[in-house]
């Protein structure tokens, strides 16, 4: 099985979350279970359905979350090499078209967030800048068209 990348800050989020899931979100549903039986007859009853739902739901959450802890491999980017582009590292790019300068850090897929700066590893630009040095050309194909980048800069984070 592959490993999943992600940062000590995006492994510890999951933890947390599948804490949540365990401490919080399963005992609330089972209590909403358990009242819904208490109101009779099962089969006709839209607050059980809706609890099993929520239950069936929680449960399927804390089986993927599960799977990515048990596979993370935890980087830490203050230790990334900033030779080439790596997972972890902090990235600016020029635009070549609009000379407006970016700035992106790699992580994992569960920790992506573009109004944070934090781009997958494993979306098209993610995968397009991995091993380039700075200087080099990044091309992209994006929805309205080719978007060519120059790697300005690379930092560890």
């Amino acid at each position: 099985m592959n490993r999943i990348p992600m940062t000590p800050a995006g492994y510890e989020a999951l933890k947390e979350k599948i804490r949540q899931l365990k401490g919080v979100e399963r005992p609330d549903v089972i209590r909403a279970i358990e009242e819904a039986r208490a109101h009779g007859d099962i089969t006709e009853n839209a607050e059980f359905e809706a609890a099993k739902e929520r239950q069936a739901f929680i449960e399927s959450q804390i089986g993927e979350l599960g799977h990515k802890i048990a596979y993370a491999d935890v980087i830490d980017p203050s230790k990334v090499n900033t030779d080439r582009v790596m997972f972890g590292c902090t990235v600016v790019l020029e635009n070549l078209t609009t000379e407006e300068e970016v700035r992106y850090q790699l992580v994992g897929p569960d920790e992506s967030d573009i109004n944070q700066g934090r781009i997958s590893v494993s979306s098209p630009l993610g995968k397009a800048m991995i091993g380039k040095k700075v200087g080099e050309g990044i091309v992209v194909q994006a929805p309205g068209g080719q978007r060519h980048y120059e790697l300005v800069d690379i930092s560890a984070s």
